[in-house]
């Protein structure tokens, strides 16, 4: 579907109904499309949620042309987490698949990127630099460092994803300072090919587009994978330190990032 920019909303979240129109586009994606299941999936409704919802702030991509007294007007969304919110709640989100304590320890502002995700009629450039834009916007007016969050492969058999699993193994495996690691009892290695088969044109055809927008920014990934049963997925860690992105990776999709 093509759109034009003036059709677009970026806002944080600023009503039970925007944040119900979120937990909507999650049911879309995640239970029609990717089939998860689990104790917040909510058929009648239509609606995606858990515990993390109320203790974050949702940013959401708002099409102006759809209803939103239809629940249908949020086309893109992401749940973002800080520290004091997590510190005062359950914790991160992350934490039940890896252990981000470097993180946690690190001494820098960080923020957690949760449910990330886009309508099916909507993954096109356009949608995609409006996201990069609203979240740059939200991370430079709070300065924050450092974001993270799980990243998923549609699937359970690791197999089928030997290709870009050991692809961002060998090419994008963060550095020792900020490498989380999945808990020991789920953990999964990516390394599952030999550099020299690996084929990073096939790699990254098997790479979802929101995975690879984070890579253009010049994300690493954490150490191993973790398979999430309930959800359908095999996820990897992402984090973007803002200190080590280059002006290239900086400018691909968010102008603003070299405006602060």
């Amino acid at each position: 579907m093509k759109s034009e920019i003036r059709d677009f909303e970026m806002r944080v979240a600023n009503s039970d109904e925007d944040v119900r129109a979120a937990q909507r586009l999650r049911y879309k994606v995640f239970v029609e499309e990717m089939g998860a299941a689990g104790e917040g999936v909510n058929d009648t409704d239509r609606l995606e949620t858990d515990d993390f919802d109320s203790i974050s702030d949702h940013l959401i991509l708002i099409d102006k042309r759809r209803r939103a007294g239809d629940l249908d007007h949020v086309v893109g969304a992401y749940r973002l987490l800080g520290t004091d919110a997590a510190q005062a709640n359950n914790g991160f989100y992350s934490e039940s698949e890896y252990d981000i304590t470097l993180l946690k320890e690190c001494g820098r502002p960080i923020v957690e990127l949760g449910r990330s995700c886009v309508h099916p009629d909507y993954r096109s450039s356009t949608v995609m630099y409006q996201l990069w834009n609203g979240l740059a916007d939200y991370v430079l007016d709070r300065g924050l460092e450092i974001l993270f969050g799980v990243a998923s492969f549609h699937g359970n058999d690791l197999d089928k994803f030997d290709q870009p699993l050991s692809y961002l193994h060998y090419n994008h495996l963060a550095p020792n300072d900020i490498r989380v690691r999945v808990l020991e009892d789920h953990y999964n290695t990516m390394q599952r090919l030999l550099p020299e088969e690996v084929d990073s044109r096939k790699a990254m055809k098997s790479i979802p587009i929101l995975l690879k927008g984070y890579l253009r920014l010049g994300a690493f990934i954490g150490d191993g994978a973790f398979i999430d049963r309930s959800f359908n997925t095999i996820d990897v860690c992402v984090i973007i330190d803002t200190s080590r992105m280059s002006a290239r990776h900086r400018g691909y999709y968010v102008r603003n990032w070299s405006k602060h």
